[in-house]
């Protein structure tokens, strides 16, 4: 049998075991289908999205956000200035070295207290950008560091500014080393903007936590949200999978 044809009959068999597992528990079925339109985002409340739309929103604003700020913070580490160095080694290891959840809390709880408040979904867009911007920008670094240094060296000799170098020389070229680690972060960002739930904010387990414990059916709507956060984070991989191929064209493998 060829390769791609057991993968499918592998997917297939625990597909139906998965399916089995959740039949056996007499779940209410009808439950879950009345309320997945909610999870999915479909209906509006009050005149705005939540659910699946309002996680995708908050995504892809996080995702545009961190990404401005690992350049930054990557370039800043690479940079000969002192001040820019210092800021940038600061900002990531505070943000890698605590919990995604304590940064959240401190935004959103702490800063009130010093008179700034910030809304929640605002708040988690914060959280989730400086966060997975600190992890983001060691993975710029590393892969402007894996650059050939004779690349830089050559533009510069053509009489390229130093700006010029790093826009139209070595940044093509790392997107190709940075593009697979930086699509993993963006996934574990869509299953991490969970957290912002703790705040109130209207999205996938807040609303599976809001229904389920409304009529005691936990199980159920954990279920629904579980194939909501799949399925997103499927449709992901196959972005990035796309992504890579454009970016990996004239590059044979070694």
């Amino acid at each position: 049998m060829p390769f791609q044809a057991q993968v499918t009959v592998i997917w297939v068999e625990l597909l139906a075991l998965f399916a089995a597992f959740c039949w056996s528990f007499s779940l209410s079925y009808s439950f879950m289908f009345d309320r997945a339109p909610i999870l999915l985002g479909l209906e509006l409340r009050d005149g705005f999205i939540q659910g699946a739309a309002l996680t995708l929103f908050i995504c892809a604003v996080s995702i545009a956000i961190s990404t401005v700020i690992a350049l930054a913070a990557a370039l800043a580490r690479l940079s000969d200035s002192g001040p820019a160095f210092g800021v940038a080694t600061f900002y990531t290891s505070f943000f890698r070295g605590t919990p995604l959840l304590l940064q959240t809390m401190l935004i959103y709880l702490g800063l009130p207290q010093l008179g700034l408040v910030i809304d929640a979904i605002p708040a988690g867009i914060i959280a989730l950008s400086l966060c997975y911007g600190a992890y983001m920008a060691e993975i710029f670094r590393a892969g402007i560091l894996a650059v050939p240094r004779g690349q830089t060296e050559a533009a510069l000799s053509l009489g390229l500014k130093q700006a010029e170098v790093t826009w139209l020389v070595v940044l093509p070229q790392a997107m190709r080393l940075i593009i697979p680690p930086t699509g993993n972060q963006f996934i574990a960002m869509l299953k991490d903007s969970s957290l912002v739930s703790v705040m109130g904010v209207w999205e996938i387990m807040f609303l599976a936590r809001t229904h389920g414990r409304a009529e005691f059916k936990y199980m159920e709507m954990l279920i629904v949200a579980a194939l909501i956060y799949w399925a997103m984070s499927a449709v992901f991989e196959l972005v990035q999978a796309r992504i890579e191929k454009r970016f990996g064209k004239g590059v044979s493998a070694r």
